[in-house]
């Protein structure tokens, strides 16, 4: 075969443009940190009613460290964008590769829009109470669209480095505020009962956990970054687990700290009475109207900052999927001036704008309409692709025996998959409670039932291309190596069953 060297520039993302800092922050950018403190804790402890939001935080990450063990043992032996659509298919098959493609396609996809209805929501109302400037949420969210349109097309690493600006900023000002919060506790006393393991049995923690696991979605990101970082086998395997001890950290000090300012008592009416705003109200008489206003603006740039990850995580699913045939080839091409995979960002930011003029022509609320319950619904699907994936960890390492040991490869990968399994159990069954709707409301499985859908599709068109196209399906899961997939048919690692 002969290609031309532009050909073969466009299907390739730039690589070692990215190193351990980008990496980490890309994905912590992912998971907004300020965002989750001061929407989902307090979002958390109104809704479940549950004190323990700060110990749900720390079992999650500790979950979720577990999880990590196995996904990082097997980016080190498979290096692609599709993550963990890549990982399935290794693991589990082809069909349940593409099964689980559809899924992120799906759930990313509405983690990435439905973060407009927040942030155009909450940038309408600061400049409202700052400035008095009525502008509408739309307005906000499409000035945002066009400026993530924009970022999505240009080098990786520019766009790390305005994500680390925005998240150290949002991470200082988060500890300034536990800070400014423990250094006053109700009653004069700092207490730690909301950090009481007796809470994990309370009524209503699985909402809380699912909560907590919404905060974390973003940190699996790190695979999908790994064909463009400097050292694959050593910067996914660092970023991830700094990722996931930085965030659970984090949440639960800042959960934990809110709880010490109100008294744990008065936490969860606190929040149910001041919703986003309670972190802001309890800091405001110690700390100064300018930190406040600060920690407003960066809760704003939190959201931006997940917005803009969100949309590469999703621009790179798209690449993975166009490379390998698996969707048109020409979302597997990128531009040979940046490398930014070129139609999978804007067929993302297409969509985006599609549901944005669909929801302001509506006029529905973009707080519960578009950022909590599509949020959720993209949560609940990240949780589906964790433990699908940390499952397939364990069929993979089965397969070929490796040399690391069944702790790393088996045991952790066995635990981190039941514990996954039993939180998205709880998290279906109490999924009315998380939407804040009635049991009886089609919609608690409605949302759920997209995923079947999206699974299904997935699964049927993996026997087509079967069926049709043997050659395409034969490159499902290989990545950059797919257009040599008939000169590697041997390779039992990197040709799954």
């Amino acid at each position: 075969m002969h290609h031309s060297k532009a050909d073969t520039v466009a299907t390739v993302l730039a690589r070692g443009r990215l190193g351990i800092p980008s990496v980490v922050f890309f994905v912590i950018a992912a998971a907004a940190p300020l965002t989750v403190i001061a929407g989902g804790a307090t979002t958390g402890y109104a809704v479940t009613g549950v004190r323990g939001i700060p110990v749900s935080y720390l079992i999650v990450g500790a979950v979720l460290a577990l999880f990590a063990v196995g996904y990082v043992a097997m980016s080190r032996r498979i290096v692609n964008a599709g993550a963990f659509y890549t990982y399935v298919t290794h693991g589990l098959g082809r069909p349940a590769g593409v099964a689980a493609a559809m899924v992120a396609l799906l759930a990313y996809n509405a983690m990435q829009i439905g973060l407009y209805g927040g942030f155009g929501a909450v940038l309408a109302q600061f400049l409202q109470s700052q400035y008095g400037w009525n502008v509408a949420w739309w307005v906000c969210a499409l000035a945002a669209w066009a400026v993530v349109a924009v970022l999505g097309l240009l080098r990786i690493d520019l766009n790390g480095k305005v994500l680390a600006a925005m998240l150290v900023g949002e991470c200082a000002v988060a500890l300034i505020f536990d800070a400014g919060m423990v250094g006053n506790p109700a009653g004069g006393t700092v207490t730690f009962d909301t950090l009481d393991p007796s809470h994990l049995v309370a009524a209503g923690i699985g909402a809380a956990l699912v909560t907590a696991i919404t905060g974390f979605v973003g940190f699996e990101g790190t695979v999908v970054f790994s064909e463009e970082t400097k050292d694959p086998h050593r910067t996914v395997a660092r970023a991830t687990y700094i990722a996931v001890a930085t965030t659970g950290l984090l949440y639960g000090l800042s959960a934990w700290a809110m709880s010490v300012a109100t008294g744990p008592d008065m936490i969860v009416d606190a929040a149910r009475a001041d919703g986003t705003e309670l972190v802001f109200n309890l800091v405001s008489p110690y700390l100064g109207a300018s930190v406040v206003t600060i920690g407003r603006v960066l809760f704003i740039t939190s959201l931006f900052a997940a917005l803009l990850s969100f949309h590469h995580t999703v621009a790179r699913y798209l690449f993975a999927l166009g490379r390998e045939r698996v969707l048109p080839a020409a979302l597997g091409r990128t531009s040979h001036r940046t490398g930014a995979p070129k139609i999978g960002s804007i067929i993302q930011s297409s969509l985006a704008i599609a549901v944005l003029i669909g929801y302001a022509v509506a006029g529905a609320d973009p707080v519960v309409h578009l950022f909590f319950w599509v949020t959720v619904t993209g949560g609940l699907g990240v949780l589906v692709l964790m433990t699908v994936t940390s499952a397939a960890v364990v069929g993979f390492f089965a397969r070929i025996r490796p040399s690391e040991g069944p702790w790393r490869c088996t045991i952790t990968p066995m635990i981190a998959t039941l514990a996954l399994a039993a939180i998205l159990a709880i998290t279906v069954r109490e999924f009315d409670t998380l939407l804040g709707v009635a049991p009886q409301s089609p919609l608690r499985w409605l949302f759920p039932a997209a995923y079947v859908a999206a699974a299904l599709v997935g699964t049927v068109w993996a026997h087509i291309l079967r069926a049709t196209k043997p050659d395409i399906y034969q490159a499902v899961g290989l990545g950059a190596e797919s257009a040599t997939a008939s000169l590697r048919s041997s390779n039992a690692i990197r040709q799954p069953a």
